[in-house]
């Protein structure tokens, strides 16, 4: 999706990974990273600029991008925003303690046509905000 996005409005767009991609398009850039926790992350850290967009469901990097005005989405199409993000990494964090403390429930989150259309519908609208700065 966000390659068709990205190809439809001629936007560069870039991955980070410790693995490559296959058949990424013409626009699309790949940032081969370090195999090790957390070495993506900091790749995108280092990139991401103001006026960028970057889509992760990382809260640790969610909360630094938006603290330096880069514009950040999940893959369900939660906007993370400076009023929204430090409430969402409290209760990531709150919910990790638990579940290193044996205390959590494990929970894989389903990811249907409801949560593709969310991403879709955010992708637009952030990508429309983005170009109209």
């Amino acid at each position: 999706m966000v390659l068709r996005f990205a190809g439809r409005l001629g936007i560069k767009t870039v991955f980070a990974a410790n693995r490559p991609i296959p058949d990424l398009s013409e626009t699309a850039q790949m940032e081969l990273c370090p195999q090790g926790e957390g070495e993506a992350d900091k790749r995108i850290a280092a990139l991401a600029k103001p006026g960028d967009l970057v889509l992760t469901r990382d809260l640790p990097l969610a909360e630094k991008l938006v603290e330096s005005g880069v514009a950040v989405l999940d893959d369900r199409g939660r906007v993370f925003t400076r009023e929204n993000i430090r409430e969402l990494r409290s209760v990531r964090d709150f919910v990790v303690g638990l579940a290193d403390n044996g205390l959590g429930m494990e929970r894989i989150p389903s990811y249907g046509r409801e949560e593709l259309i969310a991403l879709a519908n955010s992708l637009d609208r952030e990508l429309t905000r983005q170009m109209k700065k």
